[in-house]
């Protein structure tokens, strides 16, 4: 199984991280073609703020993760999805 790297950055602005991890695979685990995480959070353990992932243990399962909960998404793509994520951060506090 082989995969390659579309976007691996870490962003630190005061006392926020903004991640990307997007790996395009052919791992039967991620049926989209994508394994990724999109990850907004604080870096002094207050946890995530906004993040987008497809969950490990359900091959297929993409999630949205608040701090209110964990809800199963629809997978639109991965650059809708990239864009998604990036235009709410922008919009959050």
């Amino acid at each position: 199984m082989g995969y390659r790297v579309i976007e691996n950055v870490e962003d630190r602005v005061g006392d926020r991280v903004i991640r990307r991890k997007i790996f395009q695979t052919d791992d039967p685990e991620f049926p989209s073609g994508y394994r990724y995480a999109l990850h907004y959070g604080y870096t002094d353990g207050r946890g995530t703020i906004l993040r987008y992932d497809n969950e490990n243990e359900t091959p297929g399962r993409h999630e949205r993760h608040t701090p209110e909960g964990v809800e199963q998404i629809e997978f639109p793509g991965m650059l809708t999805l990239r864009e998604r994520f990036m235009t709410e951060i922008e919009e959050k506090p």
